[in-house]
């Protein structure tokens, strides 16, 4: 199994490559952006359910954007913006990372589909549930956060990209986030210089 210095990343702009592409700035980590429609012959060739981000690093192919956060932490270790198995830091690592899709994003989701995605016989009146299961979730971000300045205490690592991009989308989509806590934390995470290059990227998609 081999690897090579430069990812590459198939996916559509303002969608969950923005947080790939986020942490690749963050690490350093050289990467080229491959733009692939979902559902396409071609990204169906990386991905057989057709959805992105999908990173292809030599002969290593990941797919699911919270799984390729955690594969590059790992790759660049030495970023400090993961941790090692079988230790606490990373046992809340990846904790929160199944809380941001999970939780925080999934009402996120949920309403985008019934929007504007599904075809008009599938859609449902799913606004209420989505208000309240996102509420429930902010609530427990704050009680999980703390004092603390990242998610897993004094260092940024993939977990805050993975919770600030879902953060973002959530106010992009009008959620209100009932939390002074919670809405500080994501104010620190989205005022990151690496954000800003990735944005700039899609930008000139």
């Amino acid at each position: 199994m081999s690897s090579s210095d430069t990812v590459k990343i198939y996916g559509s702009p303002r969608s969950r490559l923005t947080r790939v592409s986020w942490l690749c700035q963050e690490l350093d980590q050289n990467f080229e952006v491959v733009p692939t429609k979902p559902h396409t012959p071609e990204m169906r060739a990386v991905n057989p359910a057709g959805k992105g981000p999908v990173l292809i690093d030599g002969d290593v192919t990941v797919i699911d954007s919270a799984a390729i956060c955690t594969y590059l932490a790992d790759k660049n270790m030495h970023k400090n913006m993961s941790a090692a198995p079988a230790t606490a830091d990373r046992a809340a690592l990846d904790s929160w990372m199944h809380f941001a899709q999970n939780d925080l994003e999934a009402p996120l989701w949920l309403k985008m589909k019934h929007t504007f995605i599904l075809p008009d016989e599938f859609r449902a009146d799913v606004r209420a549930v989505c208000k309240m299961e996102f509420k429930n979730a902010v609530r427990a971000m704050e009680a999980r956060l703390g004092d603390n300045e990242f998610a897993i205490g004094d260092r940024f690592t993939a977990a805050d990209v993975v919770l600030g991009h879902a953060g973002s989308w959530a106010r992009g989509a009008k959620f209100e986030i009932e939390s002074d806590r919670v809405n500080a934390y994501l104010d620190r995470i989205l005022a990151r210089d690496a954000l800003a290059r990735a944005r700039a990227i899609e930008k000139d998609m």
